[in-house]
């Protein structure tokens, strides 16, 4: 009778711990989707402003240099006194 009633508690034990894990795993899975989702969208986010950083670094420089062999080119061509 004993051994009826353990094997009872122990199966009804064992069916609580895992009965609630299985919504919970499918829960799991989609916040995970969209946790996965969220981080593409921030990655995408700081990469599109590390790209506008750069490029517009990259203007500003070229643009300067440009100005500056500009200039030299009218020093070269300026008529010599």
């Amino acid at each position: 009778m004993k051994v009826t009633y353990l094997r009872i508690f122990v199966l009804g034990a064992m069916l609580s711990l895992v009965w609630p894990g299985v919504p919970r795993a499918q829960e799991s899975a989609k916040q995970d989707i969209k946790d996965a989702g969220r981080d593409t969208k921030s990655a995408a986010k700081h990469t599109g402003k590390a790209v506008k950083k750069t490029a517009k670094k990259a203007t500003h420089k070229s643009a300067r240099k440009v100005q500056k062999g500009a200039s030299k080119v009218e020093q070269k061509t300026e008529p010599q006194p």
